[in-house]
């Protein structure tokens, strides 16, 4: 029983951390003479308590730097470390400038819970201030014909230095500051502030401009992709006339009928009417030829068979005449049928 009291009194620091928390950044790097703002978040029941910043790997070895219950810069920008509390936002931030590389190391965020019995509630960071040339965006992109800008930083110990602008590939294509820290033609344009940035500038960009080059400063460089897309059409395009090996074919609006051409085309079309008339009547007359020559044979076939069934009904009159045949002549068709 006592060593399970004396557990849970080791205990009672570390209920902070598991109750409640602060989160940061594992990891920030800068060049040097730059400057960075870490972002700490912390749990809504601590927005009225302390925050601070401090150097060092552990909570009671550690640097205070800033703490937000002191008076804070009315310049952040400036000073070597400011911190702001926003409560709404549930965050903190610290900003420090003027970066040195041997500022290097651990620092953490903190909530002070000002209570024997608990340890404050901290997350660590760890800051890397490095000497050398870095690029806001490794990748740019223009339209032929436009311009683009290239953002080149470098640390400090740069500052005095020869900035230069590189092809890829050869360093007879380098461009040079020079002692004045500028550089222009009528295609590239290099402007160094001595501040921790020099500006690349491409003007009127051709296809042949794009591919990768180099920032340097010093024995430093790092590398640029440059994009051209091709310049957006604006003219429309010209249709050419249809031709003979096109599928379109050309018809002439048609002509209106007037007097003139309808008396040059009058004979013609009476003569067509005339033909045409003569025809159906000669077709009319074949045909009620055809049909009278059907009446009459219809009634021939009726009178035979008449005359058969009369002797059929009287046999002893008929005799052998009972067997003869009866046969129809037609003269119009020359047929010949017997029954």
């Amino acid at each position: 029983m006592p060593r399970l009291f004396i557990l849970t009194l080791s205990l009672l620091p570390w209920i902070p951390v598991v109750l409640c928390w602060v989160a940061t950044q594992n990891e920030v790097s800068v060049l040097e003479g730059g400057s960075i703002t870490v972002p700490c978040r912390y749990d809504p029941k601590y927005a009225n308590h302390v925050k601070y910043w401090c150097r060092g790997s552990m909570r009671e070895f550690c640097t205070s730097l800033a703490r937000t219950d002191e008076t804070s810069s009315t310049n952040p920008s400036k000073d070597k470390v400011s911190i702001f509390d926003d409560p709404a936002q549930e965050m903190f931030t610290v900003t420090m400038n003027d970066l040195k590389e041997t500022e290097s190391g651990w620092y953490l965020c903190g909530v002070e819970l000002g209570n024997g019995w608990k340890a404050d509630d901290v997350v660590y960071t760890k800051v890397k201030v490095i000497h050398g040339v870095s690029v806001e965006n490794n990748m740019v992109s223009g339209e032929e014909g436009s311009s683009v800008t290239v953002q080149c930083l470098y640390s400090e110990r740069f500052r005095e230095s020869e900035k230069k602008w590189c092809r890829s590939g050869g360093w007879s294509s380098c461009l040079s500051t020079g002692s004045e820290g500028s550089y222009e033609d009528t295609s590239v344009a290099i402007s160094d502030d001595r501040t921790g940035t020099f500006t690349v500038t491409l003007k009127k960009l051709q296809m042949r401009d794009a591919g990768w080059y180099l920032c340097s400063a010093g024995q430093q460089q790092v590398a640029v992709q440059v994009q051209v897309t091709p310049r957006a059409s604006t003219t429309e395009p010209v249709t050419s006339p249809p031709t003979q090996s096109q599928s379109a074919v050309y018809l002439p609006p048609p002509k209106h009928i007037t007097k003139e051409s309808w008396n040059s085309h009058r004979y013609m079309l009476e003569s067509v009417a005339v033909c045409s008339s003569l025809l159906l009547l000669v077709g009319l007359a074949g045909l009620a030829r055809k049909l009278w020559i059907l009446h009459k044979e219809d009634s021939e076939l009726r009178h035979f068979k008449e005359m058969k069934e009369r002797f059929s009904d009287n046999p002893s009159d008929m005799g052998d005449l009972q067997h003869v045949p009866i046969a129809s002549h037609n003269k119009a068709t020359m047929d010949v049928r017997a029954y």
